[in-house]
């Protein structure tokens, strides 16, 4: 399976990524980003905005942007196993 695949978007919403462990790998990511941003405050300055920013192009936006597209992914995962809604779908 290629990353795009993994890690691209998904249709079903406006955060969503196309897999929930393609979205929980770009949250740890992130996380590790904001905490070398952190850590390099001080002593790195322009590091510091540097790896802030990359955690921000990585969550898709704010960490609450973040959060609201696991909900979305765990959503279109959860209907994708219901028939009903397949059904209603097509």
């Amino acid at each position: 399976m290629s990353a795009g695949a993994w890690l691209g978007r998904s249709s079903a919403g406006l955060f969503a990524t196309r897999t929930v462990s393609g979205h929980l790998l770009r949250g740890a990511v992130a996380f590790g980003l904001l905490v070398l941003a952190l850590a390099q405050q001080h002593a790195h300055p322009l590091r510091a905005v540097a790896a802030g920013l990359a955690a921000l192009v990585v969550m898709r936006g704010c960490p609450m942007c973040w959060a609201i597209g696991l909900v979305e992914t765990v959503q279109q995962r959860m209907s994708r196993g219901r028939p009903a809604d397949r059904a209603e779908a097509r």
